[in-house]
């Protein structure tokens, strides 16, 4: 199973804003910088976490993106799908009688793997991993904040 590059990029974004102190923005150069990756391409990916409600864009002298959403309530899994979508990982490939795609052990046994994993994912939130980044790491980001 794989995720794209947006996600990765999203996922350590959020944890990244979640660092910031309240109210403070950071632009997309240095969060793009922070990441190894270019800010065009990271732009893309803020979008989508803006249109998902978890951040914002500011406009202006200060501006720059900031958290909306507390951190102890975005999960793992709303961040995977927001970027990756919520359809099904797997699908049967068969579709015919008798062997139906309602029927196939195959994907009921892989969409059940796939429960147990965005059940794990939807309890994991970023407050749980930022919590536990090294204390210089913290203050190396809040000092980037604006």
């Amino acid at each position: 199973m794989k995720y794209s590059k947006a996600t990765n990029y999203a996922l350590h974004t959020i944890a990244y804003l979640a660092l910031l102190p309240s109210g403070k923005t950071i632009g997309v150069k240095p969060l793009a910088e922070f990441q190894h990756v270019s800010p065009s391409y990271l732009s893309k990916v803020l979008t989508n976490l803006v249109k998902a409600g978890f951040i914002e864009s500011v406009t202006g002298v200060n501006g720059g993106y900031k958290l909306i959403k507390k951190a102890d309530e975005i999960t793992f899994l709303d961040i995977i799908q927001a970027i990756e979508g919520t359809s099904s990982l797997f699908h049967c490939s068969l579709d015919n009688s008798p062997h139906d795609r309602q029927n196939c052990l195959i994907e009921k046994a892989m969409n059940e793997a796939e429960r147990k994993m965005e059940e794990h994912l939807s309890s994991v939130t970023i407050e749980q991993i930022t919590n536990q980044f090294d204390k210089d790491i913290g203050d190396s980001i809040r000092l980037d904040a604006k």
